[in-house]
């Protein structure tokens, strides 16, 4: 999992799985720290397992009650899909489309 931050901007890239979990968690609560509002970028992306996702959900729970914010963009569909079907969906935000320049 490679991990590039630019400023409250995670831009993830290859496999979101258990193995690569608590990199990114510690990437998402350090830019928490820093950011009122994050953006995890997952266009990316190869795969996710819903190890990956549960983590993401939690720092978004976590987030909320510090008063930050947690986004997740480019998000493919099978990363909705798989949102939707553990009911993640209610717990992450995730923008629509990607933010243009």
């Amino acid at each position: 999992m490679d991990i590039v931050t630019d400023g409250p901007v995670l831009l993830l890239a290859g496999d979101f799985d258990v193995r690569s979990t608590w990199e990114v968690r510690t990437a998402v609560y350090e830019a928490l720290a820093a950011h009122d509002h994050v953006v995890v970028d997952l266009t990316d992306v190869g795969s996710v397992d819903v190890t990956a996702l549960k983590v993401l959900a939690a720092a978004s729970r976590q987030a909320v009650r510090e008063g930050h914010h947690l986004t997740l963009r480019g998000c493919n569909g099978a990363v909705r899909r798989l949102l939707h079907m553990t009911h993640l969906i209610r717990v992450v935000e995730v923008e629509r489309h990607a933010a243009t320049a």
